[in-house]
């Protein structure tokens, strides 16, 4: 099998039609991880580097290496599903007033820190506030913002599967508008600004979506959290009334072109997976064993209807040693793979502290 074959196997598997060996891939690689397997530094997923390159106006600099290095990582690592994100528009972009040396604030208002020590992703620490009335029109992706999608198209869309990254998830779009906290207090004491809120951003994920399809990819990946490590971050009645309608037609839209849609989120969704399949998702990503999520339990759970995108907890492949990895991922690969249905990956991304061999460990389990 090709690996676009092999994917679809794995999405379409029903016990009868399945791939000939697990597929694998990763929706993010952080740049240590691709800087040993290439030998040369990057700018994709780069941290602290790729901010400052973005400020100092390095755009085409950084899309050059996303464009070159997910094509060679794909090659090097043999993936089957291949990463397409959309980037930043092709614009000036805007300069952030510094107030400490990892902490800034942009001209929206909004206040941003980044841990040296952690090397986790940028986040936001003080939304400004926000009315209804500034909820933000839905808008098409800047055709700028395809630039690495139609260069992985163009390389691989024809060999393997493209996995489509927008911007956006307007199902729960808390880091558009006010912040978690916030974002859930609403829910019960504006519930009329967070319906906006979601219909509006929720416009702006199908319009991405559409794009990154219509450019070929052959799934989406949307990656808003509704869980943590205990359970969903808001009651299953309020993800019925506010998010399930929205997912339900992230997931119709999809449909309507052929494709298909995987869903991230991390933490532990045993409440809510009965309403993530309800909705229409073909995948589920973000699988973390060492909070419950069993592989095992999962199929046993989900039977046939979901492909389960997941395998080794990045806890392991940041702590552990090959053989834990190894441990982990025959587990996966016999429990929930046997009769295909399961894309083996880590539990989220390839982040800053993964072992280099941990994660070929991990590889080599694609053939037991």
């Amino acid at each position: 099998m090709q690996p676009k074959s092999r994917m679809i196997a794995a999405l379409q598997s029903d016990g009868c039609r399945r791939p000939d060996r697990v597929p694998v891939g990763e929706v993010g690689v952080d740049y240590p991880i691709s800087e040993r397997a290439l030998g040369r530094p990057t700018l994709y997923r780069a941290k602290w580097k790729e901010y400052q390159a973005w400020w100092q106006g390095r755009r085409r600099e950084i899309v050059e290496s996303y464009k070159r290095d997910i094509v060679d990582l794909t090659r090097k690592f043999e993936w089957d599903f291949v990463p397409a994100p959309l980037v930043p528009a092709d614009v000036p972009p805007q300069a952030p007033e510094f107030t400490d040396a990892y902490r800034w604030r942009m001209p929206d208002g909004s206040e941003w820190a980044f841990s040296p020590e952690s090397e986790g992703h940028a986040i936001c620490v003080r939304y400004p506030p926000m009315t209804a009335d500034q909820i933000a029109k839905p808008a098409p992706p800047h055709d700028s913002q395809l630039e690495v999608v139609e260069h992985i198209v163009k390389e691989l869309g024809g060999s393997h599967f493209i996995l489509g990254r927008p911007d956006e998830d307007g199902t729960f779009p808390y880091e558009n508008t006010v912040g978690l906290e916030e974002f859930l207090v609403r829910m019960i004491d504006d519930p009329a600004f967070v319906r906006q809120a979601i219909a509006a951003h929720s416009e702006a994920t199908v319009l991405e979506q559409n794009a990154l399809l219509d450019a070929g990819c052959d799934a989406v990946l949307p990656g808003a959290d509704y869980c943590d490590s205990r359970g969903p971050m808001m009651s299953p009645r309020h993800f019925r009334e506010f998010i399930l309608p929205a997912l339900t037609r992230l997931c119709a839209e999809t449909h309507a072109r052929g494709k298909y849609l995987i869903k991230h989120t991390d933490g532990n969704t045993w409440k809510i997976l009965p309403l993530l399949i309800d909705a229409g998702i073909d995948g589920w990503q973000g699988i973390q064993p060492s909070i419950g999520m069993d592989m095992r339990l999962l199929r046993e759970s989900v039977g046939s209807r979901l492909c389960l995108f997941g395998g080794v907890d990045c806890a392991t492949l940041v702590a552990g040693t090959p053989e834990d990895v190894r441990r982990e991922a025959r587990y996966a690969v016999t429990h929930a793979g046997g009769s295909g249905g399961l894309v083996l990956v880590s539990s989220n991304t390839l982040m800053v502290g993964v072992k280099y061999e941990n994660y070929l460990a991990m590889l080599a389990a694609r053939d037991y």
